[in-house]
């Protein structure tokens, strides 16, 4: 019998329903996805090992959970997974604003329709997507949106005293009965507001305006927040934090790799730059080792935490300037180089707190700081490291490079050069060609472009060139020639553009 077509409680009855509560449905459902070994919270990357394994043990448990990081690790992703574990169609008495179980009434409505209809009681179903309840945390929240009130329009309109139960207008708690009920950036709720989730958690009890209703209220709780001493705007207080039974820590993609997988898998790329537009591996891994740069730089606030939006956003930019300048030179094809990296700016500079030294270097900069150390750190991977080489005496790879710039010559890579022109300028520099067929031999003609200009960048990091900002791209000239010029310029130094390019 498709357990849909039952329409009343006798039907119910009759198919062998029994009733259970969310924590023992989540529980129960999540053993059997262990045993089948199905992996669960699709989409979730880099917890497999970490948080995922705390998160199930909370579940099996039957706790209340709080999910505690900074933002953009997924906390708020994670919470919303969790309703995959929910039985797919639960029965309630229709008509019921709280979805009751028909053999578990809780409210006066639910006992009223029971006593008078009995056996005859409609039933409807209620699917597990709309068993999901979530509110933001924010100041302005209050008792009476979480829990509820007393309604004068109801007791006016019905003709009832404001000592029936019937007069009350249940909140959103109340109305999450039998399914999760999330509660985002706890902290920002009042102390005040907190205080009044203490007797939800334990007793059951919910007091409005005099009224003390005893509902045994069936709902799996989910908190997230940040640490709390990333932000002054409050905390959690100690009696509700102790009613939370499982506290969950979740952290950033540790590796590269992790962070590539999650921002490939988020970042909204549209067919048409995927068919026109190609990302080689380089400047994947160049994205995701700028958040890594940022995560540890001294200029901005490490409680604030770097989200892992910046380089979903920053690497949806990064495709989308190197499309701008397809379009702009009429060509079909296009490859991101380096000099894109000018458009992913933007994307960086509206997500990281800076401190005060980063305050005095503005954001812009810093940014400009983090796309060149991210540079610095992969150099190594791809290239000798020109420190190492000072260091050991031996042949150097860079000298016909070092010394053709050091003869007077230059060259500028402009972002909006048309693709002839840009491989045209870069192959320009002798040497270049030759140490990517030495290290690289294998890679497609449009990589091994792309790794020229990478290593004009890497070595400027490496202060064996200088790399001059542009309005609209680079300038690569001799190191010694740069400084000796700079000493004539000291007292000019107002030549920043409003984007931080020196």
């Amino acid at each position: 019998m498709n357990k849909l077509s039952i329409k009343t409680l006798a039907e119910l009855k009759a198919s062998g329903y029994k009733s259970r509560s969310v924590k023992e449905e989540l529980r129960e459902n999540l053993i059997i996805q262990l045993k089948n070994k199905e992996a669960g919270f699709e989409g979730i990357i880099g917890y497999e090992d970490t948080v995922i394994p705390d998160l199930q043990t909370a579940i099996l448990s039957q706790h209340n959970i709080l999910l505690l990081g900074l933002r953009g690790q997924a906390k708020t992703r994670i919470a919303r997974l969790m309703i995959n574990l929910l039985d797919e169609y639960v029965p309630y008495i229709e008509g019921s604003e709280l979805f009751e179980d028909p053999l578990n009434p809780i409210s006066w409505f639910g006992h009223h329709v029971l006593e008078i209809k009995g056996e005859d009681t409609p039933v409807s179903w209620l699917h597990r997507s709309d068993r999901y309840t979530e509110k933001l945390a924010t100041p302005d929240v209050t008792v009476a949106d979480l829990i509820g009130d007393v309604d004068p329009i109801k007791a006016a309109t019905m003709k009832l005293t404001y000592s029936d139960e019937r007069v009350i207008h249940f909140g959103l708690i109340p109305r999450a009965h039998r399914g999760i009920f999330v509660i985002n950036e706890l902290p920002d709720l009042q102390a005040r507001i907190q205080v009044a989730l203490f007797n939800i958690l334990q007793e059951k009890d919910i007091q409005i305006r005099g009224f003390k209703l005893r509902l045994p209220l069936d709902i799996q709780f989910v908190f997230t927040a940040n640490p709390e001493d990333y932000t002054n705007r409050g905390a959690i207080v100690t009696p509700l934090k102790d009613r939370i039974e499982s506290q969950i820590l979740t952290h950033y993609p540790q590796t590269v790799e992790i962070s590539r997988k999650i921002t490939q898998q988020e970042a909204r790329i549209s067919k048409a730059q995927k068919e026109s537009v190609e990302a080689d591996g380089l400047v994947k891994d160049l994205v995701e080792q700028i958040a890594f740069e940022a995560r540890n730089s001294e200029y901005i606030d490490k409680k604030s935490g770097v989200s892992a939006r910046l380089t979903i956003s920053a690497y949806e930019n990064l495709i989308s300037n190197a499309e701008r300048r397809m379009l702009l030179n009429n060509e079909t094809q296009t490859f991101v180089r380096i000099s894109d990296f000018l458009g992913v700016i933007p994307a960086i500079t509206g997500k990281i707190e800076l401190v005060y030294e980063g305050e005095l270097e503005g954001p812009a900069k810093v940014a400009n700081i983090l796309v060149g150390k991210a540079i610095k750190t992969l150099m190594s991977t791809y290239f000798p490291d020109p420190e190492k080489l000072k260091k050991s005496k031996g042949v150097n790879p860079y000298s016909e490079i070092v010394n053709w710039f050091a003869a007077g010559n230059s060259i500028s890579i402009l972002d909006d050069l048309s693709t002839t022109d840009y491989k045209d300028n870069v192959q320009s520099v002798p040497g270049l060609k030759a140490i990517i067929k030495q290290f690289h031999p294998a890679l497609s003609e449009n990589q091994k472009i792309l790794l020229m200009e990478f290593l004009l960048h890497g070595l400027a990091e490496y202060s064996q060139l200088s790399k001059s900002f542009l309005n609209n791209g680079f300038t690569f000239t001799d190191m010694f020639n740069s400084l000796f010029s700079a000493e004539f310029n000291d007292e000019d130094e107002d030549y920043g553009d409003d984007k931080g390019r020196y």
